[in-house]
């Protein structure tokens, strides 16, 4: 009877050292958007855990009515009423829970037998009470010699993980904050080619001089800190060097490829100075003077989005809409308000410690956006989102294609502002573990407030990737698309970029050309820490102009993080 007792009640002990496993810490917000899971959760608002600390133990109990999910009906309540009471060698969970339906190995029943002889060999010592009998000690001595090798056994991994556990406390960063970051280098040269930009005439007039190579750094470090239990600070410091410079000699095609790791900043500053806050399971908050921009608080649906071990350019990286107004401060909310549906919402200024006009967390360039997210199945991520941007100077900031969207008076030296909206949508397909196809697509239209006529463009993305490639960890991608583009130009007479361009004038039109980007790349994960990530890029049209020579950009990435 009493082995039956300890098999039905062993159980609870056991788990003491095994339930710990499924508790996760926090995680720090990288520079990429993390993986969405079946049920849409994501880390990037919402912290995955609720504490830093040690994790929670499980506490002794002394009457078996302190377990909730144990009801005098269960088969086996009178060995756990009996176990409980009488010896005293089971615990229950945090939230007072048993889960006795869990599967039980020899490692974990031997932890329990331990835990009960334990107790028995306490009471037998202290000589308080006549709890033992004979022939409980007579099934005690048989099962201990039956399970001898694996208490020894047991006991070995005891001691090395309480070896293992002080050496980690003796070197750990902090107790309550966390200490990431990672290191980027990348190798990149351009081919010469020669651009008909301005006017545009036909003839090519301007020369990109390309070059042989250059190289580019990004750095970054990370600092979680623990507020509370379900709150905490994010801090971020970056410093970045180089470009993928030269390029043609005017604005239009500034940005004709950008990659996702181009932030020259020359000194160290901060990127990410916000608090998040875990309202309710499902409800997070986060506010801050620094890094409150979409990119950090929407979840991306492609589920390899990363300038550090994504793809390479930035365009590749998401939908340019979803990068407008390059927020610095505001406040953002996350969600999961349905198993396979979140929604994310976000008012950002570009220059919200500046108070001077045109600019403050209420006058300047700002952007309210939402973002719906939704898994239909296992397979397919799709999100919706629409963003509202006020430009002080009519540029986006999407640092994309067109993205100056009214031209510079030159008498003032100044452009006007814009009020835009704009639409997107991306889709991503699992179609087997090792290809995922996905498409984005965006439409912005700009007006002049208190004028008349508008500005419209247009972008879009089709894309390739195939995990594991070759190797586990390592990851192909090719990635096609149109960066934004002024599809057509009705603002007032001087404002209209595409022929102020042409022809100083800036009547009405569009683009007279259509820029399409082919970007292709393998990253090969060396370790978990480190990749290579060799790729190439050529553009058609750049600048949106049909004369240009096409551009082809050459690029070898390397990527440490911890």
């Amino acid at each position: 009877m009493f082995a039956w007792l300890l098999i039905a009640g062993v159980n609870g002990v056991a788990q003491k050292a095994v339930a710990q496993e499924y508790t996760n810490t926090i995680t720090t917000q990288e520079l990429e958007v993390r993986s969405q899971e079946t049920e849409v959760k994501s880390d990037n608002i919402i912290p995955s855990s609720p504490s830093l600390s040690p994790k929670d133990p499980m506490a002794q109990v002394t009457s078996v009515s302190q377990l909730k999910d144990v009801q005098p009906n269960d088969w086996a309540f009178q060995a756990l009423q009996s176990l409980v009471e009488r010896y005293g060698c089971i615990a229950g969970y945090p939230d007072s829970s048993y889960r006795g339906n869990r599967a039980l190995n020899r490692y974990e029943f031997a932890a329990g037998v331990n835990a009960c002889l334990d107790r028995v060999n306490e009471l037998i010592t202290t000589a308080t009470s006549d709890l033992v009998t004979r022939e409980d000690l007579a099934i005690l001595q048989k099962l201990q010699s039956e399970f001898a090798p694996e208490l020894a056994t047991l006991r070995g991994r005891v001691d090395s993980l309480e070896a293992r556990t002080a050496e980690i406390e003796a070197n750990e960063f902090s107790t309550t904050t966390k200490l990431s970051g990672l290191l980027i280098v990348g190798i990149q040269g351009r081919t010469n080619n020669r651009g008909d930009v301005n006017p545009r005439d036909g003839q090519k007039d301007t020369d990109d001089a390309g070059t042989n190579v250059n190289v580019m750094s990004l750095a970054q470090l990370y600092l979680t800190s623990q507020i509370t239990p379900s709150s905490y600070l994010f801090i971020g410091l970056i410093d970045g060097k180089g470009t993928t410079a030269p390029r043609f000699t005017n604005s239009v095609s500034r940005n004709d490829v950008l990659l996702g790791y181009e932030f020259p900043t020359n000194s160290l500053i901060v990127s990410d100075l916000n608090f998040h806050w875990l309202v309710t399971d499902k409800l997070a908050v986060m506010v801050g003077t620094e890094g409150v921009s979409m990119p950090a608080a929407f979840r991306g649906p492609n589920r390899v989005e990363s300038a550090a071990t994504g793809p390479l350019s930035y365009f590749a990286q998401r939908n340019p809409i979803l990068n407008m107004g390059y927020g610095h401060g505001g406040i953002a909310i996350d969600w999961q308000f349905a198993q396979r549906a979140s929604l994310q919402a976000i008012y950002t200024s570009y220059q919200p410690g500046n108070p001077g006009q045109g600019s403050g967390l209420f006058d300047g360039t700002t952007t309210t956006g939402v973002q719906l997210l939704l898994t239909p199945t296992d397979t397919l991520d799709l999100s919706l989102y629409y963003v509202n941007n006020y430009s002080s100077d009519g540029c986006l900031l999407t640092f994309v294609g067109d993205e100056c969207l009214t031209s510079v008076n030159t008498t003032t030296g100044k452009s006007a502002p814009l009020q835009t909206n704009a639409v997107g949508a991306t889709v991503t397909w699992q179609i087997s573990p090792r290809i995922s196809a996905g498409a984005w697509g965006g439409y912005t239209k700009s007006y002049i407030p208190g004028r008349s006529g508008n500005v419209e463009t247009t972008n879009y993305m089709v894309f390739l990737n195939f995990p594991d490639l070759f190797a586990k960890g390592n990851l192909g991608g090719i990635y096609v698309g149109q960066p934004p583009k002024i599809t057509s130009s009705n603002l007032p007479l001087g404002n209209n970029v595409p022929d102020f361009v042409n022809t100083g004038l800036g009547r009405a039109g569009g683009q007279p050309g259509t820029t399409t980007q082919i970007e292709a790349f393998y990253r090969f994960q060396l370790t978990d820490n480190i990749s290579i990530t060799p790729g190439i890029i050529h553009l058609l049209e750049p600048g949106h102009t049909p004369d240009s020579d096409s551009v082809t950009i050459g690029i070898l990435r390397s990527t440490f993080t911890f």
